[in-house]
């Protein structure tokens, strides 16, 4: 099975209200020490060498901030220690005011062939709120400068739920995202996270960050429900919770993550998998750079998967697909854990399926188009019934 490649860049030029990830605001002289340690642990990395690799995934983070050619070298040392197919899929995410036609041209020459731009509203009133730095001209003149440069594989991130929107204003951002036509779409429901500025603003019921302007839950389940039907009417296809696409323009490396395929994750706070085990690098970059330096370990975390959570995730992970799972393939493949708990996971499913929360045929089974936002409910009501 062929490997994907993450790169995680933990930089930002500002934080965003709603965010609780580890990035930060740095710097730019600690930029490239940072794209060095990231070359030399891809270099003298162990695991997996000479392995064949479909996709590589840059991420942030906003990782177009680093210098062209240091993003360059990364895949220059990613071809020297594996096997990158020609046709990799190989992403980059950008926000829309880093990009220029001069880093576009060099995204393009380096191998990179997809870009994904975290947009996140069309509206500057809601931008502003959440921190962003650019602007609705910013996106239409960041798409036309990646077309121009032969990018010809463009993703939008919309957020559903963000301070100040309306009905209104979410289906013009939908009107906006549907001119510009990208081959991919992701849309994510507003999370309040006590990690974030706005989290703790809103939880506190204060005023800061537009907090008190966030819409209702129904009001984003009725976003959320709503682009659904325009995505699918102009020809996208709804294959995970949150991702739309144009036929034959999935991402290729998120589906790794959500099938449970092997992945390799580089940089300070990156994840891997390789089908039993589960390890993670230091959060914080500084520390991160400094341990590629001396020569140290960067793992922070390392979790062996036992079969009980390899086949909850099998499950969970499987049900975000709109095609959802099939139970006899996961119970021959689950190494007697599906013996051991199928006659309750079947009952369970039956319990939900009467209650419409998902649908059969046969073995297999899918979310019900219908509630997808409680999704996450229905995880919890398998999985622990």
């Amino acid at each position: 099975m062929s490997l994907g490649i993450y790169i995680q860049v933990p930089f930002c030029q500002t934080k965003c209200t709603y965010c609780n990830f580890h990035t930060g605001v740095v710097a730019r002289e600690r930029y490239q020490p940072y794209a060095d340690a990231v070359c030399r642990e891809i270099s003298e990395g162990r695991e997996f060498q000479g392995e064949i690799v479909d996709t590589i995934y840059v991420g942030g983070g906003t990782p177009s901030l680093l210098d062209p050619a240091a993003l360059a070298k990364m895949l220059d040392v990613l071809r020297e220690k594996y096997r990158v197919e020609a046709a990799a899929e190989a992403t980059l995410e950008a926000d829309p005011e880093t990009i220029d036609a001069k880093k576009a041209a060099a995204w393009s020459a380096a191998g990179f062939n997809r870009i994904s731009m975290g947009v996140q509203s069309f509206h500057d009133n809601e931008l502003r709120a959440a921190g962003r730095i650019h602007r609705r001209t910013d996106i239409f003149r960041a798409t036309e400068t990646l077309r121009a440069a032969g990018l010809q594989n463009v993703s939008i991130d919309l957020i559903a739920g963000l301070p100040h929107q309306t009905r209104k204003s979410w289906e013009s951002s939908i009107d906006e995202l549907l001119a510009i036509c990208p081959e991919h779409v992701s849309i994510y429901l507003l999370e309040i996270d006590e990690g974030s500025r706005l989290g703790r603003e809103s939880l506190a019921g204060g005023p800061r960050y537009g907090a008190a302007t966030i819409p209702s839950d129904d009001d984003q389940a009725e976003f959320y429900e709503s682009a659904c039907e325009r995505l699918a009417a102009a020809g996208y296809e709804h294959y995970e919770i949150s991702n739309w696409a144009l036929p034959a323009k999935r991402s290729r490396h998120n589906l790794k993550y959500w099938r449970r395929e092997p992945y390799l994750g580089f940089g300070a706070g990156a994840h891997s998998f390789d089908g039993a085990t589960r390890w993670a690098n230091v959060h914080d970059s500084a520390r991160y750079v400094k341990m590629i330096t001396i020569g140290g370990s960067t793992r922070e975390q390392v979790e062996p998967v036992t079969p009980e959570q390899a086949l909850d995730e099998e499950i969970f992970l499987g049900l975000r697909q709109l095609e959802g799972i099939d139970l006899d393939v996961i119970a021959a493949r689950s190494n007697g854990e599906f013996s051991r708990r199928g006659t309750k996971l079947r009952e369970g499913i039956r319990r939900l399926e009467v209650e419409g929360f998902v649908e059969t045929a046969g073995s297999r089974v899918r979310l019900a188009p219908s509630r997808l936002t409680v999704s996450n409910e229905v995880f919890v009501a398998l999985l622990n019934g």
